[in-house]
């Protein structure tokens, strides 16, 4: 793992679409309580009902998020990459990660502490709303896009159902 020193925070978190066109102050305040995390190919970044206290952007690789699912085991629910948002449980929820997150290829992240930002959020109502706004943004394509794989999930079981598009009756 490398530590902040390594790179370049603020920088890295202008080239992410989940941060690129924050106001350069809110990228600074992000950037302050900002560390980097490498992971090794399935190596977990967090597990399935455990507490975890980050919020994460991809920076390269990807993340799959699994999740147990009764009567079918580890389901891969979603797989996330290079700009996308995870870990939104610890800043709006409990911390208590709702998936089990997996690098699905050697992959940075930048983890930001969920405590220090929303005190941040709570004094600078700037970073607040637009960290918000942007989380919002993103969790609205992620209900989209678990929907679209729910149904996939679903669709699996279903006897194939036949049509007559011959016409008889």
């Amino acid at each position: 793992m490398n530590s902040a020193n390594d790179c370049d925070l603020l920088e890295r978190l202008q080239d992410l679409s989940f941060t690129a066109s924050l106001p350069e102050a809110v990228l600074a305040r992000l950037a302050e309580t900002a560390t980097w995390r490498e992971l090794e190919t399935g190596e977990f970044l967090f597990r399935e009902g455990e507490d975890d206290r980050h919020l994460y952007m991809v920076c390269i690789g990807g993340v799959a998020l699994d999740m147990n699912v009764p009567g079918r085991g580890t389901t891969r629910i979603l797989t996330l990459g290079a700009g996308d948002m995870v870990g939104w449980s610890a800043i709006v929820g409990s911390g208590r990660m709702t998936t089990s997150g997996v690098a699905l290829e050697p992959t940075s992240v930048i983890a930001l502490d969920a405590e220090t930002l929303r005190q941040i959020a709570d004094s600078d109502h700037e970073v607040g709303y637009h960290v918000m706004r942007r989380m919002a943004t993103a969790l609205a394509k992620r209900l989209v896009a678990t929907r679209l794989q729910l149904l996939d999930l679903f669709d699996l079981d279903k006897p194939a159902v036949k049509t007559d598009v011959g016409g008889t009756s």
